[in-house]
This record gives structure tokens, sequence and C-alpha cells, in this order.
């Protein structure tokens, strides 16, 4: 969503970086570039005048007059600056001291608002509460059923005594619920109206009669982040209409400008407490001020990936793998496998890459990702037998027909992935020499002086192009093609500065050109 406006600002900073004094012409025309940035966003305009404001005033301060680098302090200043626009300190739900708590949704027609609650709700039970879906939008057709698939798929109760398209009364509907919610040990109650115009001086009172009916601890406005300035506005007539206590941002994986997103905090004067990212119901997640500030300036969101890593890969998985390296045990297609499978559950891999500091360079050739590659790296594994994936040096040319054909694949698919993950079991046995694991990296020290020579006959050239892959930072561990290479003059060793990796680990380089939809090179 942000991706025009993370340019524009990537580019203002690019010229800054040049210099070594700043002047007051300099942060001026800085200044005047992010105005008009923020503007062509669709920022509101009062938002965008306090914005500049803060910066100049911080750029002509001791901070950056005085500073070594002037132009990281300015990025600093604008980071922060941003971190405030979209609310400073993130707000959670405020929870009633004796359940149920009432979580009342609002928002305009085709804000996504009834897919939202279906998705707060999931997020509730995964949080370990037991929440009730409310269908009191009575109005929208199939509103109701819609609802109704949605809970059935999160796993929720919903409670639709009515059966919608225009029959029943939504305020009586979300006054019982209240009453069944507390028969059946529901802790959240999360109550779906009808989408309405902030115009609509009718459904407006509606809305308020279904407030004062339940006494909700949360009024949750769905802003659709796609919408622009008039869903501020229309922001703006609920809190003075109906009163909220938060915000919710839908659709922000869309490709509007973004400028909702970025000034419905300051306009309503209320947080912003989730962000719905995607059609799917685990495509949710609390919203971070900070983290989607340093999205926006291309900065990655580590801490995010950290979550959704620690989210994806279960404990007895860690546990397990981390036994591997301590024992020093081979690694081998059915732990690939496992990890393979794991990192599919975290989402779209252009998605994960993105979060990666510096992947905004190349966000072009992210959007090229095709994650069919990695299904057919699972196909290929499944077909194979629980010794083969044990033992890759028993798979000869027969077995690699057979798998090949039992994968749809061909040979030379299964000859990549094996060599590759020959990589992978290097670069696992180099991890875990660099941790100092005991029996990590020196159970090849056990071999004969004869293998020795063998290997190193020759010249110790490495077989099949192994040994030239790792040296070159290639990703090991069966991706197609190798994994992509990062933009020019952007080093990958730069990214793990305090990061916590090993001393002497490099990070993997990527080639994106080998990873294009379709398996053609992206333009």
């Amino acid at each position: 969503m942000f991706d025009t406006l993370s340019d524009r600002l990537s580019g203002i900073f690019t010229k800054l970086r040049g210099k070594g004094r700043l002047t007051d012409a300099d942060i001026d025309a800085t200044a005047r570039e992010i105005r008009l940035a923020l503007l062509e966003a669709d920022v509101a305009l009062p938002v965008v005048k306090g914005f500049i404001g803060n910066v100049k005033e911080r750029a002509r301060g001791a901070e950056v007059s005085q500073a070594l680098n002037p132009a990281q302090q300015i990025i600093k200043i604008v980071n922060e600056e941003l971190v405030n626009v979209l609310g400073g300190e993130g707000r959670r739900l405020q929870f009633a001291k004796q359940p149920p708590t009432v979580i009342m949704l609002a928002g305009l027609q085709g804000s996504g608002k009834t897919t939202l609650a279906g998705k707060l709700a999931r997020w509730l039970k995964g949080q370990g509460h037991q929440p009730l879906l409310v269908a009191a939008d009575l109005q929208r057709p199939n509103a109701v059923g819609q609802l109704q698939v949605l809970g059935g798929r999160a796993g929720v109760e919903v409670y639709a005594p009515e059966p919608g398209n225009g029959v029943g009364d939504p305020v009586q509907v979300a006054k019982a619920s209240i009453e069944h919610a507390r028969r059946a040990a529901r802790d959240v109650v999360i109550v779906d109206t009808a989408g309405r115009l902030g115009i609509d001086t009718e459904m407006m009172q509606q809305a308020a009669d279904i407030r004062d009916a339940v006494n909700p601890d949360e009024v949750i406005f769905v802003i659709d982040a796609m919408v622009g300035q008039d869903a501020v506005r229309t922001a703006e007539a609920f809190r003075d209409g109906v009163g909220i206590t938060g915000v919710v941002l839908s659709k922000l994986d869309g490709d509007a400008r973004g400028g909702a997103a970025l000034s419905v905090r300051q306009v309503t004067g209320q947080p912003i407490l989730f962000a719905s990212t995607g059609e799917k119901l685990e495509d949710f997640d609390v919203f971070h001020p900070d983290r989607m500030a340093s999205r926006i300036l291309g900065m990655g969101d580590v801490l995010t990936l950290i979550e959704q890593a620690e989210a994806a890969f279960d404990t007895d998985q860690k546990e397990k793998m981390t036994a591997k390296l301590m024992g020093g045990e081979q690694f081998t297609l059915e732990d690939f496998l496992d990890q393979l499978i794991a990192v599919r559950r975290m989402g779209p891999i252009a998605n994960v890459l993105a979060m990666m500091p510096g992947m905004g360079q190349v966000k072009d050739q992210l959007a090229e990702l095709d994650d069919k590659h990695f299904d057919r790296i699972t196909a290929i594994i499944r077909s194979m037998t629980p010794a083969e994936r044990s033992n890759p040096k028993i798979i000869n040319g027969s077995r690699r027909a057979r798998i090949a054909n039992g994968s749809g694949v061909t040979v030379m698919d299964v000859n990549q992935l094996l060599n590759r993950f020959n990589d992978a079991q290097k670069m696992m046995k180099q991890m875990g020499g660099m941790m100092g694991l005991p029996g990590a990296g020196r159970r090849k020290a056990t071999k004969s002086p004869k293998n020795k020579r063998k290997g190193t006959k020759g010249g110790g050239r490495p077989r099949s192009g192994a040994g030239t892959r790792a040296a070159q930072g290639g990703l090991p561990g069966g991706f197609p093609g190798g994994m992509p290479q990062l933009p020019p003059g952007m080093n990958p060793d730069d990214l793990a500065a305090g990061q916590g990796l090993p001393p002497g680990f490099k990070l993997p380089k990527i080639d994106f050109n080998k990873f294009g939809k379709g398996g053609q090179p992206p333009r």
C-alpha cells in the first residue's frame, strides 16, 4: 500500500546521504519534498502541516547540527514523527472486569466489517478467549449467512436468531446476545452492525441505539485503508454521532496510496488497534505504529518476522532441530520438509522477505516470486521413501526417475534439489561448528586419511558445483535454481550486523532472476 510513498521518501533520503552538513536551504528543500510526497499519498492536510512543522523544528535543532551523520539523523526524526502520526505507543483492547467484554463494530458499507469480525474472533480465540459473534447486520443481503460461514471457519459460535435480509430488529438481537453470552460462558461478544454512511441519519441513530442497548467496552470503527479522505471524514461522523474508542485498518494489502491509514489516528484522536492485511482469516494482527513506520521507510519489520516465525515453528520442532545440532546428527530431507512447511505457514514468501531490512530496494523482484516452486519441492520430497529422505545418497538413477514421475517434475528438478540439499547439510554443519556445538562440524575429522586424500585429489574441485554455490552465498536447501541475488551495492553481511548471528556466518545472497513466476526470469 505504501510503495509509492516509500519510493519517494527513499529518493529524498538518498539525496541527503552525500552531505556532511545540512544548511537551512537543505532542510527546507527536504521538508518541501516530504510534504509533496505525503500530499500525493492522500494524507490529510492538517496532518501534513503538523508533521512537516515538527520535522523542520527538530531538524534545525542541535540534534542534527551536532550530529556526525546529519542525513541519518533526519531519517531518525522522520521515523519518530511518523510513529507519532500513527499513534505512538500502540494500545490494546480494553477488557471488562466482569465478562463478557462487548466489542461493537461499525463502519462504512463495503469496508470489510463482517470479514473483520471473523478475523477478530479467530484472533481472540487464539489468545485464549471464548468469543461470540453476533449477527446484528440485518440489512445487507446474506450478511447473516456470511457471518455464520466465517464463524464456522474460525471455530467460533455465531448468535443469529434473525434471518436478516431486512427482517428482524438489530437492537433487540444485540441486547439478547449479552444474556446468551453469559449463559454460554462466552467472555467476549463481537457485535457486527450494518454498514452505513455518515450522512445517513436513520442508520447512524440505529448504531447509537445498539450502543445504548449493549453498553460496549469498545466501539471500533472499521476503515477501508484504500478509500482515502472520504473514510477519514466518515470516521469523524462516527466519532461525533456514535462515539468510537478505536480503529481497525482493513485492506492494507491494497495498492491505494494509504493516506487514510496515516491520517485517521490524528483526525479522530483514537488509536489504531488492529490491521487486516489480506483476505484470509489469519491475515490480521495487532497494529504497531513503530513497525508500520519502519516498513514505510524501507527499514523492514524484523520483530513481526520473528513473531511469525515463532508462531509457525512449534516448540517440539524447534527442540528437535536444536537436539540435532547439539548432537551433531545429520540434517535429513525429512527435517528440511518440516522446515519448509513451517516457512509456508508464515505466508507468501514475498511477504516474508519484504519484512527483511533493505528489501524495499528489490520490491519489484519480490512481486515476481512464485510460491509454486516451494510446492514443487514439497511434492518431490513427499515422493521419496522414508529411507531415501533419511539417506539421500541411496537415490540412484532409477530412484530419481521414479521420484520425478511421482511428483510430476523432471529428473533435472530432482537433481537440483539433491544438490542444493547437499549444500544445506554443509551449512547446518558449519553453523553447528561456529556455535561451538559438541560434535558439530567435527564428524569429518574421524574419516580415514584415504578419504581425505581422495577428496583433495585433482585440486580439490567441489563435486557438482555444490561447494562453489556455498562459497558464493547461495541459499542451500533445495530452493530451485538457487536463491535470489541482492541488488548491486547491497552487502548482505551488513544486514547481519547486530542480529546475533555467529561470527563469520554470512547471510545467503538472493538471485531473483531464478525465482520468477511461471519459471521465467522477471523482467
